[in-house]
């Protein structure tokens, strides 16, 4: 069979939440099924380390998608022609995206629906896109694949799409989060806090991670705890909006918040490991990946109590309530006050990561895409 698959987020060097599953999925998929071929789409230069295997071929069409015009473009017109070329059976879509032009059966990975939810944390020609066209993308697929039951249940509800239809494969953690040596955090601690203690929150710098609440929880730790422990943020300021740079910009104890920007696996893998705790307190995720990466890396995790974080965190995190400043802080003060939480947390979270691995990802992946394949090639 001739699998297709829009492979447009896998950036070298620069991957992140849906490029990583593309990339841990795929490299997966096509090892463990070299009885078929498989054409990888890429909207510009790739890197070959993305081509897992000899029965990947990549082609590159454009224009280069990043934009609601040329979404337009690429799904609508390009990518039709490129599945008409090489006379594709099946088109995965690992980020969503469908293309309502062609008739090649689709498997879309619909990762959440925040923009459902949250329409004006986007620009409003994103906005417009994602809310016009992802329905029909829904209605669309002859499967979607998303990460959580949360996420099925929102997919189903807001799009009006059969459970039948929707298959949850959950995420996972790279194998290069592991806990860190007593030497490597103290060496952390030095390179991103003069050797004090942190919180560390990592994601794009977006409205929905929650920073202004969780600047104003930090405000809060600080005044009531006798303890220098700063906060530190990872990620990109792609999102940084005016609220945030209010709040920021009135916080008193600003200086203790240390932007790290983007790093790389390896100072991401040494920067959690060293932390007090993982501060994930977004208002709304599909998964939530970095708390999979606490667990990973041994270190405890504060989480929101709505939709899929409790799911992935289960009984291994503090649940707060994201939109309570009060609530977040009271979470930071028991990590760092109240005597063996941290070690059960960090215990409890050991055994919960057993629950999710990128293996079984791209099993459960798989197993969705049989489903569009016809039967006499699942029972090859």
């Amino acid at each position: 069979m001739i699998i297709a698959v829009n492979t447009r987020l896998l950036l070298k060097d620069r991957l992140e939440g849906i490029g990583w599953f593309t990339f841990e999925t795929l490299k997966r998929i096509t090892s463990a099924h070299k009885e078929h071929q498989f054409y990888f789409i890429f909207d510009r230069p790739y890197s070959k380390d993305f081509i897992f295997s000899e029965n990947v071929r990549p082609v590159i069409i454009g224009p280069q998608a990043r934009h609601p015009f040329l979404f337009y473009l690429w799904f609508e017109y390009s990518l039709p022609r490129m599945l008409r070329k090489v006379n594709a059976d099946l088109f995965i879509s690992p980020d969503g995206y469908c293309s309502l032009s062609t008739k090649v059966p689709s498997v879309a990975v619909m990762h959440d629906l925040n923009f459902e939810h949250y329409p004006n944390d986007l620009p409003w020609l994103v906005r417009k896109y994602y809310r016009y066209f992802f329905p029909r993308f829904a209605r669309k697929a002859a499967r979607i694949a998303t990460v959580s039951e949360f996420s099925k249940n929102d997919i189903c509800k807001t799009y009006n799409v059969p459970e039948s239809l929707i298959d949850v494969v959950y995420n996972g953690a790279g194998a290069h989060f592991h806990p860190i040596s007593e030497s490597e955090k103290q060496r952390t601690k030095q390179k991103f806090a003069g050797g004090h203690d942190y919180f560390i929150f990592v994601g794009a710098l977006h409205p929905r991670k929650n920073l202004k609440n969780l600047f104003l929880a930090y405000e809060l730790f600080r005044k009531s705890s006798p303890q220098e422990v700063k906060l530190l943020i990872a990620g990109a300021k792609k999102w940084w909006t005016s609220e945030i740079e209010r709040i920021y910009s009135n916080m008193h104890y600003r200086d203790d918040v240390i932007f790290a920007g983007r790093l790389s696996a390896h100072e991401l893998n040494e920067a959690i490991g060293a932390s007090s705790a993982m501060t994930y307190v977004s208002c709304f995720e599909g998964f939530g990946i970095p708390i999979l990466e606490a667990f990973h890396c041994g270190v405890p995790v504060i989480t929101s109590n709505i939709t899929s974080m409790p799911e992935v965190a289960g009984d291994a995190a503090l649940l707060i309530d994201p939109f309570s400043p009060a609530s977040i802080a009271d979470a930071m003060n028991r990590i760092v006050s109240e005597n063996g939480l941290a070690a059960e947390l960090i215990q409890k979270g050991n055994q919960r990561k057993t629950f999710f691995s990128w293996d079984k990802t791209a099993e459960n992946l798989w197993k969705s895409i049989e489903k569009c394949l016809p039967s006499e090639t699942n029972q090859s």
